[in-house]
């Protein structure tokens, strides 16, 4: 896994709400069970989809990486707004 395991772990609960949209099979109790570990999901995915590693790590790259570029553009925003009011 490229990302650092405990950042995908602090950002957990956006990031369960993309993997739900993305494979709509796996269940809140599935992917809570999972922890966020990016091995378990995949063994999920892969039961119940019958996809390969590879495919689903891509998959899930991408919405990591969403994940972050919807933070950082918030965090911009925010940067904005507050350097306007001082």
């Amino acid at each position: 896994m490229e990302l650092n395991q405990e950042r995908i772990k602090g950002k957990w609960q956006e990031i369960r709400g993309e993997i739900q949209k993305a494979w709509g099979k796996l269940t809140s109790d599935e992917l809570e069970k999972t922890k966020g570990e990016a091995k378990a999901i995949a063994g999920l995915v892969r039961q119940k989809y019958g996809k390969e590693d590879a495919e689903f790590q891509k998959k899930y790259d991408a919405i990591v990486a969403s994940s972050n570029k919807k933070k950082e553009a918030s965090a911009e925003t925010i940067k904005k707004k507050t350097s306007k009011h001082q």
